[in-house]
């Protein structure tokens, strides 16, 4: 699709050096994380500025080539697979921290900024970006699939941290939307339909974000239970007995024995939750953990590994964040397929317990965000064994089907990409009908992530 004619003109915007068609570049990104079929794209191209890519957009607009957006490939639902080829925009080169605000809780980012690295910066001021969904992944990534985390129970979701947009839409028009106050009721909310889009309506090229501060003191448990019933009720319990919990996660015992084996640790394996609480003090976080202990032996708890400070969250939270390698590398030759529905915390056990009888009999690990109701089903098994894989693919309509009926939804964080698709129509009905009159109003010739949503 891309003539010589074309690569001229697109090296004449971004640079020679900053556009490529070399063989391993488009491998490189023809992929995410997912077990989704790659596509290559014709070309990849690097701008340094928002400017250069509203001209490369308009040049693709008139034109009409693909453009598909890019961070670091790190989504998991065939989100950033280029399936119609065209041009994949890479972020990569638009990595700077433009302005941090201490005073306003705010920075200003370009789209390319990895998030890690940008806590970092900011942990100086003793603020930090809430959101944390474990992978390395860039602010405008993030953005596009309203990434969320384990931090998600008491902070929010990446959209719950947007204050402000730069848009490079279809045509090449460059957009700026929202404001730096904390709160507005001007007009129609352009901000959050954007965000959670997936790069179907527009590039994000510039994101004001909001910040809070850093925690002073850091309570972190590990507690482990007889069932999964124990462990689930226990969620319901803490939630509704008016504690804030940082971070809530649940991780089965199958998870546990494979954590185990990866990274030769001796957790026992049964079901457990990894909880966070922060405080002013130590003290009164001594006491809070007093209340948290009663709760779960209520629920029959059997081990209870508890720490304060940061060394000891730091060594909680790392065993959750190295789960899904650790699957990938405990099951090599497999590909993942991840389930990631969301319900309300009412259902959570009975939803949990509907999940563990489907996937008895698959290479099934189930785990998430219990504070928010937000559950993964990893299922490591062969795309290419048909006879398999359908079975992998039934439970996984059959788990999402049940989210549905408990009116939850398909998907609580990896976005819908290419893997959700076919439930949209279920979850949204009619209103499914309003986001592609949307997206025919601003992308009238398809050419933005064709092949998402609809």
């Amino acid at each position: 699709m891309i003539s010589q004619d074309d690569l001229g003109n697109l090296k004449a915007i971004a640079g020679e050096q900053f556009v490529s068609t070399g063989e391993s570049v488009l491998n490189l990104h023809s992929h995410d994380e997912s077990y989704h079929t790659p596509a290559l794209p014709d070309v990849v191209v690097w701008p340094h500025s928002t400017d250069e890519v509203s001209r490369i957009t308009r040049y693709a607009f008139e034109k009409k080539l693909p453009i598909t957006g890019w961070g670091v490939g790190t989504s998991l639902e065939g989100n950033p697979i280029p399936v119609n080829h065209g041009i994949v925009v890479d972020f990569q080169e638009m990595q700077k921290v433009i302005a941090i605000r201490p005073e306003d809780f705010q920075v200003d980012v370009q789209a390319g900024v990895v998030y890690k690295e940008l806590n970092k910066a900011l942990s100086r001021h003793g603020l930090f970006f809430p959101p944390d969904p474990g992978a390395a992944a860039t602010i405008g990534g993030m953005i596009g699939n309203n990434a969320s985390g384990i931090r998600t129970v008491k902070y929010g979701g990446t959209k719950d941290h947007i204050m402000r947009l730069v848009v490079v839409l279809p045509g090449g028009e460059v957009i700026r939307i929202g404001n730096r106050a904390r709160k507005s009721s001007s007009g129609y909310d352009l901000i959050h339909l954007f965000v959670g889009s997936e790069g179907t309506l527009g590039l994000v090229t510039e994101a004001t974000l909001r910040l809070v501060g850093l925690p002073a003191n850091f309570m972190a448990l590990r507690v482990a239970f007889p069932e999964v019933k124990n462990a689930t009720d226990t969620v319901f319990k803490i939630m509704s007995s008016g504690f804030s919990p940082a971070a809530m996660e649940f991780l089965d015992s199958n998870v546990i024995g494979v954590l185990n084996r990866d990274r030769n640790l001796t957790m026992e394996e049964r079901p457990t939750l990894l909880m966070e609480f922060n405080g002013f003090s130590n003290e009164g976080l001594r006491d809070e953990m007093d209340y948290i202990e009663e709760i779960c032996a209520e629920n029959s708890s059997t081990i209870i590994d508890k720490g304060i400070g940061q060394e000891e969250r730091d060594r909680l939270w790392e065993i959750r964040h190295l789960t899904f390698e650790s699957l990938k590398r405990q099951h090599p030759g497999l590909l993942p397929l991840i389930v990631d529905v969301a319900v309300p915390l009412s259902s959570y056990s009975d939803t949990v317990a509907f999940i563990k009888k489907e996937v008895s009999e698959l290479n099934a690990y189930v785990f998430g965000h219990a504070g928010d109701g937000n559950i993964h089903v990893v299922v490591m098994d062969d795309p290419a064994d048909g006879f398999r894989w359908a079975k992998v693919d039934e439970a996984n309509h059959r788990i999402v089907e049940k989210a549905l009926a408990f009116e939850g939804t398909c998907t609580g964080e990896h976005g819908v990409g290419i893997g959700k698709r076919c439930f949209l129509p279920d979850e949204h009905g009619d209103s499914l009908e309003l986001m592609k009159r949307i997206k025919n109003l601003i992308d009238p010739e398809g050419i933005f992530n064709p092949g998402k949503f609809f």
